[in-house]
């Protein structure tokens, strides 16, 4: 070993010292891959190599290079930005590994973006990797419709059934979404840095719901170009729900409304659970069809789940089958964070609005909460009004942690996950109202 390393020591100095001397090979407009001939002497082979690695292009950039998009990519993009994004996927996989924050979908968006800005690779071209994921899945919005039957098979509709008016509070949190959607036209008309039109501004918006799928969803069929802001954002503002929300929980109600303990929920038969999916399939075919592919498939595995003769298809929807979408779904969504796309003012713009519609969604489900409790005499507890956007199930195990911090024998996560499993079907119906007017 240590004979090996003596005869790669001189090779390697020979290397370094031509390989500034050689210069690098013009690119055609239109050439997919950088390529290098290789001289006669050694140091050129050497050199040669050197000028295919990725730290050569990190620290030479070409003018005119241009990505499996056509797209022309800047010289700062190719080195600084793709240093900086690399930072930035660091900074998701610290909160994936060490703080716990949603690891299952942070993993794979931030290792996707990771191979996304690896220069020369070609991972997010039609023939990389991460495009076919792409192209496969997300362009025709089919792993979006994959997650929702998932998710319907692995939700319990019993504690929104055993309380209905906690529904309320699922449409309540929904009000995030058209808020920003506002927001965002307001941004286009009276400033000269953002031109959102109309579609990009509802696309924008569903950001509010919290909820991933269908986020990507209607980014596909309304702003297919803002595709991955929109879809980092949604998935990061999911995975940072424990942070986002307690504050604004805090900030909108007393100490005295956080301690309100509420009346054990009733029993729901079997029959309820199962007649409860095929109600709200028909009712979306027959007031928004827009939103059934998404209701349809959240309908389809609860159906399954609730039905308890196809346990196999149940156990398959609840873990094979959304693990193995929630993989090759995350890795497509990652290769949107190549420099060149996220790095931009428009990004930028997106994530802020992102963020205030999620924090307004959480407002609006608390206050809807405490004007409830103005008009019923049963009380409802505001924080789980919190748990009214579609993250499930963290939200709801949120407005419970919070209240069990204020008092540590208010257990309050199935009330929650009553407003939860609502804003799952809010989001989804909010979605088919942008899909209807502005599709």
């Amino acid at each position: 070993m240590k004979l090996l390393k003596l005869l790669f020591l001189p090779l390697l100095f020979v290397a370094s010292l031509y390989a500034n001397s050689v210069p690098q090979v013009p690119m055609h407009e239109e050439a997919e891959a950088v390529t290098y001939k290789a001289g006669n002497s050694l140091g050129e082979m050497f050199a040669g190599i050197y000028q295919t690695t990725g730290l050569n292009a990190f620290l030479n950039p070409i003018e005119g290079l241009k990505n499996s998009e056509g797209m022309e990519i800047d010289t700062w993009y190719q080195s600084w930005g793709r240093v900086m994004m690399i930072l930035i996927i660091f900074f998701l996989f610290y909160l994936a590994i060490a703080k716990g924050f949603e690891p299952l979908l942070l993993i794979p968006i931030a290792f996707g973006g990771l191979l996304a800005n690896i220069p020369l690779a070609d991972f997010t071209g039609e023939h990389g990797m991460l495009g076919i994921m792409y192209n496969m899945g997300i362009a025709n919005e089919f792993f979006p419709l994959l997650i929702f039957m998932g998710v319907g098979a692995m939700t319990d509709f019993g504690p929104l059934l055993a309380n209905p008016k906690t529904a309320f509070l699922g449409a309540a949190a929904q009000f995030g979404i058209f808020t920003t959607l506002i927001g965002a036209l307001v941004l286009s008309q009276y400033t000269n840095i953002f031109d959102f039109s109309l579609a990009q501004a509802s696309a924008i918006g569903i950001i509010g719901g919290a909820d991933g799928p269908t986020s990507i969803y209607v980014a596909n069929r309304l702003a297919p170009e803002l595709m991955g802001a929109i879809a980092v954002a949604a998935y990061s503002y999911m995975a940072l729900v424990p942070v986002i929300q307690p504050p604004i929980m805090r900030a909108f109600t007393t100490e005295t409304e956080r301690k309100i303990k509420m009346v054990q929920l009733r029993e729901v038969s079997k029959l309820e659970k199962i007649v409860f999916p095929v109600s709200i399939l028909v009712l979306s075919l027959l007031f928004l069809p827009e939103s059934t592919p998404l209701i349809g498939a959240l309908a389809f595995g609860n159906f399954i789940r609730e039905s308890g003769v196809a346990q196999r298809l149940s156990d398959t929807l609840q873990n094979a089958l959304i693990n193995t979408v929630t993989i090759f779904l995350g890795l497509s969504v990652g290769s949107k964070l190549a420099a060149e796309k996220f790095l931009v003012g428009e990004t930028l713009a997106i994530m802020l609005l992102g963020l205030i519609a999620f924090a307004i969604g959480t407002a609006a489900g608390v206050l809807m909460a405490k004007l409830m409790n103005k008009l019923s005499k049963e009380k409802i507890n505001p924080l789980i009004g919190s748990a009214g956007v579609s993250a499930v199930p963290m939200a709801a195990r949120v407005s419970n942690k919070v209240g069990l911090d204020n008092d540590p024998s208010n257990f309050l996560l199935m009330h929650a996950m009553g407003p939860n499993v609502a804003g799952v079907i809010g989001s989804a119906v909010a979605a088919g109202v942008l899909l209807s007017f502005f599709s």
